[in-house]
C-alpha cells in the first residue's frame, strides 16, 4: 500500500510538470478522451520519448480498455517498460510477469521474460539485508534460461546470475565472519553451541552450495582459524580431538593455497596443535 501511494505521488508530481510545461490542458483532453485511438498514439508517443510519467497513466486505462484487441499485449508490455523506465522495479516485475503469463508466444513474450528477473535484479538490496529479492532474481533470470535457451539476451540473463550469485555468497560470508568476530561471546548463542562451530558450518555450507566461487580461500581461512580457536577453548575431554582437527584443516588449507597470505598462520596453528597431538 506505501509503495502504491508512493507511486501516485510520483505520477502526481509528473502530472505536475505538465502543467508547467504547457501541455497540461492536452494531457487533460488525452486523459479524459473516449477515442481510444488517439490514446492509444498519444501512449505511444509518450512512451517512445521516455516520458513515462504521462504514459503510465493512460497505458493502465488502455490495458483494460484494449483488453482482447490487437492493441492488447503492446499496451500492457509499454506499461511495464515504462514503470520499470520510472524506477518502479515492484510494479514493473508484476507487470513483466503478467503479460508472459498472458501472452506466452506474444510479440515480446522473451523481453518480458527477462525483464522480470531484470526488475528484480534491480531491486536487490546490499549484501548485508534480506536476499528474498535476490534469490527471486535468480529464479526469474533460470526461468528466462529454460524458456529461451537460445535467446538474445541470453548472456546479459548468465552475467546477472553470476553478479547475484556472488551477492548470496558475500552474505554468507558476512554471517560467517560475524561469527567469528563474535569468537566467544555466548550472549547470542541461546541454543547451545557456540561462534566458532557456528563459523565453521555457515562457511562449509556456503562452500558447499557454491563449490566454484571466487571467495573459496576466504571461506576455507574462516574455517581454519575458527577450528583452532575452537580448539583452544575446548574442554579437557575435547581438546585432542579438536587440535587433531585444526591441524589436519590447516595442513589441507596449506595443500589447497600453497601461496596464500594465510599460509604463515597455517604453519603456526600446527606448530601448536603438535603440542597436543604429537604423542
Amino acid at each position: 500500500m506505501e509503495k502504491r501511494f508512493s507511486n501516485i505521488l510520483l505520477y502526481l508530481s509528473l502530472a505536475a510538470t505538465l502543467f508547467l510545461t504547457g501541455c497540461a490542458h492536452e494531457y487533460n483532453q488525452v486523459y479524459k478522451s473516449s477515442d481510444y485511438s488517439y490514446k492509444y498514439e498519444y501512449a505511444k508517443e509518450c512512451f517512445a520519448n521516455g516520458k513515462y510519467g504521462f504514459a503510465v497513466p493512460l497505458l493502465q486505462d488502455l490495458v483494460t480498455i484494449e483488453k482482447g484487441t490487437s492493441n492488447a499485449q503492446e499496451c500492457l508490455y509499454m506499461l511495464a517498460m515504462s514503470e520499470y523506465g520510472l524506477g518502479d522495479y515492484e510494479a514493473a516485475a508484476e507487470t513483466f510477469r503478467k503479460y508472459y503469463q498472458s501472452y506466452p508466444h506474444g510479440d515480446y513474450a522473451e523481453m518480458a521474460s527477462y525483464y522480470v528477473g531484470q526488475s528484480l535484479y534491480m531491486s536487490t538490496p546490499e549484501p548485508r539485508l534480506d536476499q528474498s529479492q535476490t534469490v527471486s532474481a535468480i529464479a526469474a533470470f533460470q526461468e528466462y534460461r529454460d524458456l529461451f535457451p537460445d535467446g538474445k539476451l541470453k548472456g546479459n540473463a548468465e552475467q546477472r546470475l553470476m553478479e547475484l550469485q556472488d551477492k548470496l555468497v558475500e552474505k554468507e560470508y558476512l554471517s560467517a565472519k560475524l561469527y567469528y568476530n563474535l569468537g566467544s561471546y555466548f550472549g547470542n548463542c541461546t541454543s547451545g553451541g557456540n561462534n566458532y562451530e557456528a563459523c565453521v558450518i555457515t562457511a562449509q555450507n556456503a562452500l558447499n552450495d557454491y563449490p566454484y566461487t571466487s571467495m573459496r580461500e576466504d571461506f576455507s581461512i574462516l574455517i581454519m582459524k575458527s577450528k583452532f580457536e575452537l580448539a583452544q577453548m575446548s574442554v579437557e575431554a575435547k581438546k585432542v580431538q579438536r587440535y587433531q582437527d585444526a591441524e589436519d584443516e590447516c595442513y589441507g588449507f596449506i595443500n589447497e593455497y600453497p601461496d596464500s597470505k594465510e599460509r604463515e598462520t597455517a604453519e603456526k596453528y600446527i606448530e601448536k596443535c603438535k603440542q597436543f597431538t604429537k604423542d
